[in-house]
């Protein structure tokens, strides 16, 4: 996985002092003279984790805010910014890693939703084990693998909680999206 970015735009003297100590740094770091500079290259990158510094406040503001540290106050304290960066960075990462894409829904692991459009469905955290553990299949899975692998049961239990849970899911699922294909079955079991 390649390296979180730091944009630096139209402030050399920055993107000198923090050269100067970036073997020690999380983050790989540019210099770019305007934002929408910065916007095409990060594209071009597929960083799906940034930051941009700047010195004034971007007036065109094709950069998402929250990913924009402006340092106005000198002098300021490099180590403090470096800080500041690798926060920001770091909860921009667990956001986004967060968030699983299934289908055409988003599923976010910390608010517990999965979103379709503007509608969202609030799961439990089994409904999300279910989810999970069917996305990563290639192949149908029959109750029983369900039962050992979500629920810990041994495969030779005889409960119908694997039954439920899909039936209610569905439901929900129904409910929320009408949508009666987000778990699909077939003879061998169940698939998303």
């Amino acid at each position: 996985m390649s390296k979180p970015s730091v944009y630096i735009i139209n402030f050399k003297v920055l993107y000198n002092i923090i050269s100067e100590i970036k073997q020690f740094l999380n983050f790989d770091l540019f210099d770019f003279e305007n934002e929408k500079d910065v916007i095409d290259d990060q594209k071009k990158r597929n960083d799906q984790s940034f930051i941009v510094l700047t010195k004034k406040k971007s007036e065109n503001n094709l950069v998402n805010n929250k990913q924009i540290i402006t340092v106005e106050n000198y002098p300021f304290n490099l180590f403090s910014l470096v800080e500041k960066i690798n926060s920001n960075l770091l909860m921009q990462q667990y956001n986004f890693q967060s968030n699983i894409n299934i289908k055409e829904y988003m599923l976010n692991l910390n608010s517990r939703n999965l979103l379709f459009k503007n509608n969202k469905l609030k799961l439990t955290e089994r409904e999300i084990e279910i989810i999970l553990f069917l996305k990563k299949q290639k192949k149908s899975i029959n109750i029983n693998t369900l039962q050992k692998e979500v629920w810990g049961y041994s495969e030779d239990s005889e409960t119908h909680t694997v039954e439920t849970h899909v039936y209610r899911l569905r439901k929900k699922l129904k409910k929320a999206f009408n949508d009666n294909n987000f778990i699909k079955s077939d003879k061998e079991g169940y698939f998303i």
